[in-house]
């Protein structure tokens, strides 16, 4: 039933449903809550959809403000029932605390974003300027779209798939945005496998559905500490990607985050390239070895046949080692271009960071290295008159 009606005085509009009193009043006496939010009815039980659906007619919140303490399971179902609804109404999460259980089961049901007591702490505030950038427009469509980067590799094992994972997880860490990881190699994808997931769904059976909602989407996504993830199918899978369920697998991610990495195989392969097509930027990643520079060039030349331009993908060089005997600049002679990105051979990093299932974090020469290339990736790394060492992704990985 209705409870408490219309608090807080922010842009946000939204409905409340709120068993649990004490989660209740610490949202209300919340400054930062109250401010950003309008709270027009609250619930104090876990509504009937049907009624609530008469609710969510008449008031057209921005979003729903669900407790999912106090029963999960109905708070799940109900936000599964948010996410089928046309049109669909954003979920949030409230928790008193950041329980993993209530985290991955919110999220899986299709919530946008997670909260959790005490709201005035700073989490809350970087929570809350992505709900800003994801609420509903007049037209009812999301409030901004994503960026698209690929990253595949000229040779197989070059490590751009090493460097998706850790970069898509420096660039959640950099700005708190809400950022997908793409596995598109069916026959050989790790993310998977790097993050220590137990995949519940793969990026095949997303593209499979002719017409996904978020309840579709919600049972393929994994969580890795906020990153989301596709993944590759467990079992290898062959054969062609349709391009219009490509496009329109990455026109859904695009409006649902704010950045989406997709790891594609390798660069000649139709997949890789459908994705280059549809991206906003590509990392082709190469090793300084004589093969790997080799069948780079022969990319760059298949690249500018498609006509892609110049300003849409970006070398960078893997495994970079001072015993090379060849120099960042020997490379952009060979290139015709600026090397993008360097990142050095730190085997014994990547191994641990492999073996523990985590993501590499910003310590350490490659670990700067990472959060570096994902500073440049997303415009927030400080300008260079020359192409700078900022090293990409490593390791003697058997196959990326």
């Amino acid at each position: 039933m209705a409870g408490q009606t219309t608090f807080g005085r922010g842009d946000l509009t939204a409905l409340m449903v709120s068993p649990d009193p004490v989660l209740l009043g610490a949202f209300r006496d919340s400054k930062t809550m109250t401010g950003a939010f309008s709270v027009l009815t609250s619930f104090d039980t876990y509504p009937a959809a049907n009624t609530f659906d008469i609710r969510l007619r008449q008031l057209e919140p921005q979003f729903v403000l669900v407790d999912v303490a106090t029963d999960l399971a109905a708070a799940s179902e109900l936000i599964r029932f948010l996410a089928n609804r046309r049109p669909a109404v954003l979920a949030v999460a409230l928790h008193r605390s950041q329980d993993s259980e209530a985290v991955v089961g919110s999220l899986r049901a299709g919530a946008c974003e997670f909260l959790s007591m005490p709201f005035d702490e700073a989490a809350g505030a970087e929570a809350l300027a992505r709900l800003y950038r994801l609420r509903p427009g007049r037209e009812g469509g999301a409030g901004r779209t994503g960026s698209v980067v690929v990253f595949t590799g000229a040779k197989p094992g070059a490590g751009s798939s090493t460097l998706a994972t850790h970069v898509a997880h420096a660039v959640r860490r950099e700005h708190s945005s809400r950022v997908l990881l793409v596995d598109l190699d069916f026959e050989a994808g790790t993310s998977a496998f790097y993050l220590k997931l137990a995949p519940t769904g793969s990026t095949r059976d997303l593209l499979s559905v002719e017409a996904p909602d978020a309840a579709d989407w919600a049972r393929v996504l994994n969580d890795s500490q906020g990153l989301h993830v596709l993944a590759a199918p467990e079992t290898p899978q062959s054969g062609p990607i349709p391009s219009d369920q490509l496009n329109r697998m990455l026109a859904q991610a695009t409006a649902r985050y704010e950045w989406v990495i997709v790891d594609a195989p390798n660069v000649f392969q139709p997949a890789s390239l459908m994705a280059i097509s549809e991206a906003g930027s590509t990392c082709l990643v190469t090793t300084p070895d004589l093969a790997s520079l080799h069948l780079t060039r022969r990319a760059i030349t298949l690249l500018t046949q498609l006509g892609l331009a110049r300003d849409r993908y970006r070398i960078v060089v893997n495994r970079m080692n001072r015993r090379e005997g060849i120099s960042q600049q020997d490379i952009e002679r060979m290139f015709h271009t600026e090397v993008f990105g360097m990142v050095p051979n730190e085997y014994f990093s990547i191994h641990r960071a492999i073996s523990l299932g985590q993501p590499l974090g910003g310590e350490g020469e490659l670990g700067r290295a990472i959060a570096n290339l994902a500073r440049r990736i997303t415009g927030t790394a400080e300008p260079s008159t020359k192409a700078r060492p900022v090293t990409a992704a490593a390791g003697r990985e058997q196959r990326h």
